[in-house]
């Protein structure tokens, strides 16, 4: 038993100093730019998030490295935590569009928390709002993409090709879960449309 305590004492030991190490990693980049954002980090299952409406960037250290181990190419913490931190200043950048956004995107929530998923993916109608709600994500993750670019032009922080390779692998979840969508969507209205006719 004082084995095991011990061991589980160590992990948590490394994972505070990861948690420590990425938290002035994060900071040290924010500074690199300019820009002083609060910092919180959550255990929520997202390696890194901007809050438009708190106008923070929320991070998981845990997530952070599990993503960063899901690489397709490997690459070491600090570019990949130096691009994520840049694409969620680069929302932050967007901010006034995102709040923009504020009033469709709660009719969103309010549907999805008023119909049950069965409901949302059977109805041509919610369905369309889902392949909205992508469509706002994905123009909102493609900016933010931008303007960190941008970003990473002027202040050199990331390789390039570590850049492209986070950025493809953050792209590619958005894209693929909207592809699904749109495809079940296609599905749907030709169904409707075949017993229409």
């Amino acid at each position: 038993m004082l084995v095991k305590a011990n061991s589980m004492r160590k992990q948590g030991e490394l994972m505070d100093r990861n948690k420590i190490e990425i938290q002035q990693l994060i900071k040290s980049t924010m500074k690199a730019v300019g820009m002083d954002l609060e910092l919180k980090h959550e255990s929520c299952g997202i390696n890194m998030s901007y809050n438009f409406i708190r106008n923070n960037v929320g991070y998981d250290a845990t997530r952070i490295q599990e993503a960063l181990n899901e690489m397709q190419t490997p690459i070491a913490p600090e570019p990949y935590i130096q691009a994520l931190t840049l694409h969620e200043l680069g929302h932050a950048l967007d901010r006034e569009a995102l709040m923009e956004s504020l009033e469709r995107t709660m009719e969103i929530v309010e549907m999805k928390n008023r119909y049950s998923l069965y409901e949302q993916y059977n109805d041509s109608n919610l369905l369309a709002m889902l392949i909205e709600e992508h469509e706002m994500n994905i123009a909102f993750e493609d900016t933010a993409w931008k303007n960190a670019e941008e970003m990473n032009k002027k202040y050199e922080l990331v390789d390039w090709t570590s850049f492209q390779e986070v950025k493809e692998q953050g792209l590619a979840t958005y894209l693929s879960l909207y592809n699904e969508d749109l495809q079940l969507y296609t599905n749907l209205v030709a169904l409707h449309s075949e017993q229409i006719a």
